[in-house]
Formats: structure tokens, sequence, C-alpha cells
């Protein structure tokens, strides 16, 4: 049986969730030890150098990257399809899936640092917010324009664009209102129904039950035991939403981390 290991608030999990149960593929769900904190070992760190969640092992087959991971699950197991027919439908939704990746995960990878981690209080705390908030709602008209007429951003049938897009804003979501797409908008229209799809719901479902009350991650942040990666877009947004204070403090207390080094 193939092996995701994963964190189930992970937006890059979830999407390969949502496409295997699209498929109907059974896979078991591991969760790595030691994660962000510097100390995963055994078959996750072995496959993966940079020992992000997820990681997909199928038999001999260790791959590491949503994207990667997707594309081989299209390649490996093709029906149904969650790419478009045409390269030029194909093309569309992979810059959609870019843009989720990298501009929309900061947001919400940004709301963690404040919310959970709480990295950052008062004043500060608001003016992070109050951006992430002003940064989601400045997606949200792109989004609409690239769902258009059609039903599903794969157009007709839910697919790639669908599974890329969920998991980003649903993770959002629970930070307030104030993140949720337009009301009567198409955007929410098509929220609804993807939370509506089994595949969806169950992935969601889960990252929801998860307890971040017992993770105590505040306090093993605090003992320098947890790292959060702060690399590429990440970095920036902290940066350019006015949290250079964050990362002055993290870089100080070492308790914040960047790519691994290749030794």
């Amino acid at each position: 049986m193939l092996s995701v290991y994963e964190h189930p608030l992970s937006p890059y999990a979830q999407k390969v969730k949502i496409s295997l149960r699209e498929k109907g593929i059974p896979f078991e769900l591991k969760y790595p030890e030691g994660i962000g904190a510097g100390t995963s070992g055994g078959e996750f760190a072995s496959a993966n150098p940079r020992a992000e969640v997820p990681v997909l092992i199928d038999g001999e087959t260790r791959l590491f990257d949503s994207t990667i991971i997707l594309e081989y699950i299209e390649d490996k197991w093709p029906e149904p399809a969650m790419l478009p027919s045409t390269p030029a439908e194909r093309a569309r939704v992979r810059m959609i899936e870019e843009i989720m990746d990298t501009h929309f995960e900061a947001i919400t990878w940004g709301l963690g640092e404040v919310g959970w981690f709480k990295r950052a209080s008062g004043e500060l705390a608001k003016t992070l917010v109050s951006n992430a908030v002003l940064q989601a709602q400045g997606h949200y008209p792109w989004l609409e324009e690239q769902l258009g007429d059609r039903p599903w951003f794969n157009g007709e049938a839910f697919g790639w664009g669908d599974l890329c897009v969920a998991p980003f804003v649903g993770g959002a979501l629970p930070s307030g209102s104030d993140f949720a797409p337009p009301a009567g908008s198409k955007l929410a229209a098509w929220l609804d129904r993807c939370f509506a799809r089994p595949s969806v719901a169950q992935t969601i479902a889960e990252s929801r039950a998860f307890n971040k009350e017992t993770a105590d991650v505040v306090g093993l942040v605090a003992s320098g035991l947890f790292k959060r990666e702060y690399r590429d877009h990440r970095l920036e947004w902290m940066i350019k939403s006015g949290g250079v204070e964050v990362v002055a403090k993290g870089l100080e207390a070492d308790n914040i981390r960047f790519g691994p080094e290749f030794r």
C-alpha cells in the first residue's frame, strides 16, 4: 500500500490526499517524528532531504514535493484524469497551482505564525493579520477570473485546479470571516461545491480535527526545539507584511530555520 507522510495542517499534503481519494487509491497516512525540530530520521528523512511533508512512498519509489507527487499519481493512475485535456488548459491550472503554492500559501503560513505560534502580539499581530486579510481578498478577484463561467477551475469536472485551491482557501477560513470569499460570488459558490465533495470534505475534516492545544508549539518554539522554516515566499511575506521584527527575534533565538544544507 502507498504511504503518505503528512501533517494534517499542510495544504501541500492535502493536495496529495485529495488527488488519491478522487482516484480511489488506498493509502496509509504517516506522521513523521521530529518534524519541525530538525531531528526527523528514518524512511521520511531519507526520502526527502528538505525534511518537509508530503512524502509519498510507493514500493521502491520515494517522492517529495507536492507537485511532483501529483504528477506521479497522474502518470501512474491516469483515470479519472485530474488534469484537463488540452495543453492550454493544463498550463492554466498549473499556473493556478503556482500562485496558490507560493503567494497564497505565504498568507496562511503567516497567519499560523501569529495565531498558533504566537510570534507576534498586540499592534504587530494586528498589522500582520490586517495585511493578510487584504492580501487574501486581493487574490479572490483573480481566482474568480480564472474560474469564469466554469463550474470547476478544471472546467466541467473537478480536478487539478480545484484540489490546488481548496486547501489554501480552506486553510484561511478558520482565521475569521474576513478571509471568506465575498458572499454571493462565484468563488463562494465554488467553495461550497468543493467542500461537499467527499475527497475534500474528509481532508478538510482531518485538518480541523487536529488538536493544536495539545501540541504546545509555543513552548517548543520558545525553547528552540521547534523551528519553522522561513524560506523564499514565506520570508518575503513576513518582511513585506511588517514582520521584520519577528524574523530578527527568530534569528536571535535560533527558532527559525531555512533550507537544509546538502552535505
